[in-house]
């Protein structure tokens, strides 16, 4: 059994309960669970690559979009979309938005950047998204193409949302900008994604 460590930070006034690698997988929304296992929250990537960095790949998953419009983590190797915007033309109605397209690009360009650090398939590798769901989505695929340590954020870029009280539906209950990790609007060229 393993043992549950929290962490509980004060943010914007409100209490917020961050979720340690040592969680079960019964803490963990279902639609953020990996077959690898493997759970950072935002604030344990940030520790980790600053302890490890030069050993871990830290990938963005987010759209472009997203990166561009909200800003990205500075200790991030590089936004390599694990989905991409469509022609904006197809609207999906369950999730009130614009469909996003599956990037056939992701893997051949993980394997780039890993080559640029001089990593390898066993070496640990971090997903963030905006809040978990598509970074478990990007480590199962990572896992199926032989990548032996894929680390999810599971409370990623923006948080979960408030389940009730003043801010309820907004992103503020974790995450890494909630935690007030080291982030910008200025965003690296040479960390950003290209179509290969």
């Amino acid at each position: 059994m393993k043992k549950t460590i929290v962490r509980t930070l004060s943010v914007a006034g409100m209490i917020t309960t961050l979720l340690f690698s040592g969680a079960s997988l019964a803490e963990i929304a279902k639609k953020k669970q990996t077959p690898q296992g493997l759970y950072l929250s935002a604030v344990e990537s940030y520790e980790l690559m600053q302890k490890n960095g030069k050993d871990v790949l830290f990938i963005d998953v987010r759209t472009r979009a997203e990166v561009d419009f909200l800003g990205m983590p500075t200790v991030a190797d590089a936004n390599i979309p694990y989905m991409l915007e469509g022609d904006w033309a197809e609207w999906d109605e369950k999730k009130s938005t614009f469909k996003l397209i599956p990037n056939s690009g992701f893997l051949p360009a993980v394997e780039q950047q890993l080559a640029k650090k001089g990593l390898s398939k066993e070496s640990k590798i971090v997903v963030m998204c905006r809040s978990g769901s598509r970074s478990a989505k990007a480590a199962k695929l990572l896992g199926e193409a032989g990548y032996k340590n894929v680390y999810t954020v599971v409370d990623g870029f923006e948080g979960d949302t408030a389940r009730d009280g003043a801010h309820k539906g907004q992103r503020v209950v974790n995450g890494w900008k909630n935690a007030n990790l080291p982030w910008s609007y200025k965003l690296d060229r040479e960390k950003m994604y290209w179509e290969m």
